[in-house]
């Protein structure tokens, strides 16, 4: 593979997803052992012409030998397209970049409640994104969607309950995010937000556990013990990640429980 050299990736090292990508270039060889550096060890002339606000948004690639910067899919497309120059050309082509570009900025302003990480307060330079509405209610409604969906799918499996619809799926996910919201009235709305984002993700994440289960019950009869347990499982790991990232954002611990009090309700609710 060859190795794109005297270039630096900038990579949010409070980003788990951030950190495993970029790794992931130097280690299968796509940069040199020097092409990862994190945004916040930037150097005072590196500081001069990287753009500070731009590249938290869009991962910056510096050229060393020019000191040029490139941001964004653009620095993707320039890692990736050097060992591959058929991706390149491919995704340098209009449609194609456009939707990459989209793609790009709708995980880069969400890495944050896709994947939250411990952030480091001592550090002087932050690579935490800008807060954009746009990109964070189109997650919200992606994340809603795909779990609402997954979920009617996999009630139809568990026959001693009522009929499940779509409609009904949408009202119980688009509740919890309203009753999770009520206990957090006195923070601000970008805190409210950030954690509704979490908690989305955190329900979209045990909808993808579930959908094991949905294929094998395809072509299988399967025991509702083992459809039961598979859910009850998946519900003590969502509310074991619920709870990590409550401690992340430093919330109220209580919100854990209020998750598992709405979803006792829900229960309530769906069987009367």
């Amino acid at each position: 593979m060859k190795t794109l050299e005297n270039q630096t990736l900038l990579y949010d090292e409070d980003c788990p997803l951030c950190n495993l990508y970029t790794t992931g270039f130097v280690k299968s060889g796509m940069l040199d052992e020097n092409g990862r550096k994190s945004y916040c060890q930037l150097s005072a002339e590196e500081q001069s012409f990287v753009d500070l606000k731009r590249a938290p948004n869009e991962i910056a690639l510096i050229d060393n030998t020019s000191k040029t910067v490139t941001y964004g899919i653009d620095s993707l497309i320039k890692v990736i397209g050097f060992s591959f120059p058929l991706i390149e050309k491919t995704a340098t082509l209009k449609p194609i970049h456009f939707i990459l570009k989209k793609m790009y900025s709708f995980v880069s302003y969400n890495r944050k409640v896709i994947i939250p990480g411990v952030v480091k307060e001592e550090n002087k330079l932050q690579c935490t994104p800008d807060f954009n509405y746009k990109y964070r209610f189109l997650f919200l409604g992606f994340a809603l969607t795909l779990t609402s969906f997954i979920l009617f799918k996999y009630a139809d499996l568990i026959p001693n309950l009522p009929k499940s619809t779509i409609l009904r799926e949408v009202i119980l996910a688009f509740g919890q995010i309203v009753f999770q919201s009520l206990f957090l009235l006195k923070f601000d709305k970008q805190t409210i937000i950030n954690y509704v984002g979490n908690v989305m993700t955190v329900s979209l994440m045990g909808s993808l556990i579930l959908i094991p289960i949905l294929i094998l019950g395809q072509f299988f009869q399967l025991p509702q013990m083992i459809i039961l347990g598979w859910f009850a499982v998946t519900v003590l790991i969502m509310f074991l990640e619920h709870f990590r990232r409550v401690k992340i954002l430093k919330l109220p611990f209580y919100l854990s429980y209020t998750w598992i009090l709405y979803r006792i309700i829900a229960l309530l609710f769906i069987l009367n």
